[in-house]
């Protein structure tokens, strides 16, 4: 029996060599890396884990509100000779020659932080997703630096806002709002609405990383046909029936339903949705927006808009944001505008959470880290 007990003990830790470890993941970690399928990399080389002393660390009202033991669980995980310093941005900022000799950051990425910090920052770990925020930061300290980020935690959540949306329009729910809102029973609004059924309609989702799958996964099950666009590979989810590469952006669009932009912000996508592009897109389709504002042109949607060639928008990002009061979008019961809020949920700010935890554990015990940033792309 003693034999059979330590054989077993011996197959445990093989298959999770966690189990003896004086600073194992939290099983939360575990369970996001396996159902969001984060990846780590082992572009750690250049850091030197005895240098690894001082850690800042904003502490944001919603993660601590929904997550209370936040705090707690990053010290529980960071290594016992590492110090955490807890600051929110702005006091980081006044403080920045206090923080010259800081190693990581924990916070919301921005270039005039990034470059108030000291030449001893090898990590800064962004609790959003978009890059754009420090994207100006010198190519210097881009190669000092190690960035992760939060990309494919609010991706489901994304995802139902944008199908949410979706469907709000195609069945015409902004007239109704608009008319409940005035006490008017007006059942003759029906004739406006003339998107029809989804089912068998084609849905084309452009950037399909991890909202864009999600999107995508969610509109399958609901009998759409879904074509989607990589920047660099066509490998995909058996539920796309067709991914397509940049360079077929306007074929795809001129036979699509719906559009929905799942795109990061980056040189190359900035202005993307413009006339020519909803120009070429398919008569009376739906155009959802969640990925960045500044991809799609606001001017050329609003002609779009007015002159029947786009049926109708769901905007939970503008350009500019937020979206001025005299701008026409605001008027128009054929859009939805959201100010910037698909990827707030409870489970999404937890996620965010323990992936903070999880990275900062992994940083201090010299172990790859989940959701390295590619800087030269953004994402």
């Amino acid at each position: 029996m003693k034999r059979v007990i330590i054989f077993s003990l011996f197959l445990q830790l093989i298959q999770n060599p966690y189990i003896w470890a004086s600073n194992p993941p939290e099983p939360e970690a575990n369970h996001l890396i396996e159902s969001l399928g984060l990846t780590a990399s082992n572009d750690f080389n250049f850091i030197n884990q005895t240098s690894i002393r001082h850690i800042l660390v904003h502490l944001p009202p919603t993660i601590l509100e929904i997550v209370p033991n936040f705090k707690q669980r990053l010290r529980r995980v960071a290594n016992s000779e590492v110090r955490l310093h807890f600051f929110d941005t702005q006091q980081a900022l006044k403080k920045s020659q206090e923080f010259s000799n800081i190693n990581g950051i924990i916070g919301f990425c921005s270039t005039k932080l990034v470059m108030a910090t000291g030449n001893k920052l090898h990590w800064f770990h962004n609790y959003r997703s978009g890059m754009d925020t420090c994207a100006n930061i010198s190519e210097e300290k881009k190669g000092q630096i190690l960035f992760t980020n939060s990309k494919r935690l609010a991706s489901p959540t994304i995802a139902e806002h944008a199908i949410a949306m979706f469907l709000s329009i195609a069945r015409g729910i902004p007239i109704y709002l608009g008319q409940q809102a005035k006490k008017k029973w007006g059942n003759t609004s029906h004739s406006k609405v003339t998107f029809g059924e989804i089912t068998g309609k084609t849905m084309l989702v452009v950037g399909l990383g991890g909202i864009g799958s999600e999107v995508a996964r969610r509109a399958n099950a609901l009998g759409m046909n879904v074509v989607g666009i990589r920047r660099s590979s066509r490998k995909g989810p058996g539920f796309v029936s067709y991914i397509g590469l940049s360079d077929e952006l306007y074929d795809l669009a001129s036979r699509a339903d719906v559009i929905v932009n799942a795109l990061p912000l980056t040189p190359e996508t900035e202005g993307i949705f413009d006339s020519h592009f909803f120009g070429i897109a398919s008569k009376g389709a739906i155009f959802i927006s969640v990925g960045r504002g500044q991809s799609t042109i606001t001017t050329d949607l609003i002609a779009a808009l007015k002159s029947g060639q786009i049926y109708g928008a769901g905007l939970d990002v503008t350009d500019p944001e937020p979206l001025p009061i005299d701008n026409p979008l605001w008027h128009m019961n054929n859009v939805i505008i959201t100010p910037h809020v698909a990827g707030m949920s409870t489970e999404s700010v937890q996620r965010m959470a323990t992936l903070a935890v999880e990275n900062l554990r992994r940083y201090t015990t010299g172990n790859a880290l989940l959701n390295v940033v590619n800087m030269k792309f953004g994402y």
